[in-house]
């Protein structure tokens, strides 16, 4: 988020409205610029209805329709029906969420999630969701991705083999096989390592496939868990501690990029290389702007959780009839 204000050359109203920005972002991160307007020709070209103007990326949150562009001073509507040099801090929050809102909801987050939204729990049909669960909870059990070997005792009453399962799961982007037909991912789990390590209350740690799987794992074993990852930009350590159905994230600030590279393919190689936690906004953007081959954008703690939840929270809750 860039965040302009706009002001005459010792407008006294500037440094207040800077330092009620501040307060309003709360930690968030955001680029805040402090633009000087010398005259009316200025004015116009910049946006600017008055000292100061607030431009949330490149846009006044309070303009008032028909108002022309100004240098005199600006006056702002404050709840109590008075009228002050400068947007309260109430006001500013607002506006600052809602431009994050709309932000977000530009991001493709079920196709970056995979299979084009359409859910990740495999059919009854076949065997496939029986040897799909089989395989998540071995990982969940053991922090190893099992053997084919393993799957045989869920794939034998369908009358079929784990290969030939683990090969139809694999074309349909439930999990990820390696050359040697052996799973290199199970989503919401990895056979390898990753950036993103999951310990569970019980001591048992597991690598996730990117961020939105690592939040999705908790709420998908019922179980508390401790998530470690870090900035690709920074290498500072993010943290997310689950509790009771709670997450926590350190530092406070930290969020999610969401993204995909616009090619067909697993997810497991489309959008899993873009599905990190960043430290803040800031970073994430600096991250984006390295990696045109990505599209997407940073979301809110509270909306990656949801995704993550929406995803991996029913994978082995529905099991097959009886």
């Amino acid at each position: 988020m860039h965040i302009t204000v706009l002001t005459v050359p010792d407008c006294p109203n500037a440094p207040v409205v800077k330092e009620r920005i501040t307060r309003a972002l709360d930690g968030r991160c955001a680029e805040v610029e402090l633009v000087e307007v010398a005259d009316q020709d200025e004015a116009v070209r910049l946006g600017m209805s008055g000292s100061p103007t607030v431009l949330i990326d490149g846009v006044d949150p309070f303009a008032v329709p028909g108002a022309p562009a100004s240098v005199s001073c600006r006056l702002y509507r404050w709840p109590d029906g008075g009228a002050k040099g400068a947007p309260n801090v109430a006001e500013l929050r607002r506006v600052l969420s809602a431009a994050d809102n709309a932000a977000e909801r530009d991001i493709p987050l079920f196709d970056a999630a995979g299979r084009a939204g359409q859910g990740r729990l495999a059919p009854v049909a076949r065997g496939l969701r029986s040897v799909q669960q089989a395989a998540l909870r071995h990982f969940a059990t053991t922090g190893d991705a099992p053997e084919p070997a393993d799957l045989e005792p869920a794939a034998a009453p369908h009358g079929r083999t784990a290969a030939e399962i683990l090969g139809e799961l694999a074309a349909e982007d439930f999990l990820a096989l390696d050359d040697q037909s052996r799973i290199r991912a199970a989503y919401p789990f990895s056979a390898v390592p990753t950036a993103h390590r999951v310990r569970l209350a019980d001591g048992v740690e597991v690598w996730s496939m990117c961020a939105v799987d690592a939040l999705g794992i908790p709420d998908m074993l019922g179980r508390d868990a401790v998530i470690t990852s870090a900035d690709p930009v920074t290498g500072e350590t993010i943290t997310v501690s689950s509790s009771g159905g709670r997450l926590v994230w350190q530092p406070s600030t930290a969020v999610v990029y969401i993204g995909q590279r616009s090619c067909a393919g697993p997810a497991a190689d489309v959008a899993c290389g873009a599905l990190n936690f960043f430290t803040n906004r800031r970073t994430a953007r600096t991250w984006a702007e390295q990696h045109h081959d990505y599209t997407g954008g940073a979301v809110s703690q509270t909306r990656a959780e949801a995704l993550g939840r929406s995803v991996f929270g029913s994978l082995l809750t529905e099991s097959e009839p009886a």
